[in-house]
């Protein structure tokens, strides 16, 4: 059985140049909660302060709050991005992370070598990795260019291959940051199908976004995370009582509510 456990997860990024001594002022006068020093006392920002919580099979977890209050960094950390200064994680199961259009891309190889780079880290046999060449091939609809260097890409087109890439196994745990959700029309229209089927598959789902309305269809649990620190935890719509203002919770309500 799938399950993942965060206990007391604090994250510390250093800043650079930290020998200034009006940004030595600036912390020492705590300019922002959020700044602090390591143990050589050089100045570091707390992206992360003792974030605890535990997940089971059947679990879907949504992340909530404002740029920079620590959402892709949490989602980075459990995907073993980031390590933790302190505290520690622990997990059980097959992990597949959605938090990067390039990550684990090769930008100077072709869409297709990419393919085949991404079946050998999966250790995949040759037919398997030929099955997954053509669902991604099939899914992502970029033609010849699946042959021309990743660089060479625009935008979208890399989204089209990261995504298609990275949804072709189902996980039992699957993070997703929102840049999944976003995209042309006609392409997003099949990827939200094809992301949904996996969130119904997968035991457990943490998915960091803004949209209430996504995160109250896909989740049975919200945390709200504020200057790095766990704020609210608890069901997505008691969460989004506290969290959104009083016109916008109610119009979330108005929009589960059964069509007369």
């Amino acid at each position: 059985m799938a399950y993942l456990t965060a206990f007391n997860i604090s994250i510390d990024f250093p800043l650079y140049h930290s020998e200034s001594r009006s940004l030595k002022k600036a912390v020492l006068g705590q300019m922002s909660s959020r700044f602090g020093f390591d143990k050589k006392s050089r100045p570091t920002v707390q992206a992360l302060r003792e974030i605890s919580f535990s997940l089971k099979g059947g679990d879907r977890l949504g992340l909530i709050g404002s740029n920079g209050s620590g959402k892709t960094t949490l989602l980075r950390t459990l995907s073993g991005i980031y390590q933790p200064t302190k505290g520690s994680l622990s997990m059980e199961g097959k992990l597949i992370s959605l938090l990067d259009p390039g990550q684990g891309m090769n930008m100077e190889l072709t869409g297709r070598e990419n393919i085949y780079l991404r079946g050998y880290y999966l250790g995949l046999p040759k037919p398997e990795i030929h099955r997954l060449e053509a669902d991604v091939e099939d899914f992502a609809e970029l033609g010849q260019f699946l042959d021309i260097p990743v660089r060479n890409y625009s935008s979208g087109m890399v989204v089209r291959l990261a995504f298609a890439m990275a949804t072709a196994f189902p996980p039992e745990i699957l993070l997703m940051d929102e840049w999944i959700l976003a995209g042309d029309a006609s392409f997003m229209a099949k990827a939200k199908a094809r992301v949904e089927s996996m969130v119904k598959s997968a035991d457990i789902l943490v998915l960091a976004s803004h949209s209430a309305s996504i995160l109250a269809e896909w989740t049975n649990r919200l945390i709200w995370i504020d200057n790095g620190q766990i704020k609210a935890d608890g069901s997505p719509m008691d969460v989004f009582e506290a969290y959104l203002p009083k016109h916008d919770y109610d119009e979330l309500v108005r929009g589960f509510l059964p069509k007369k």
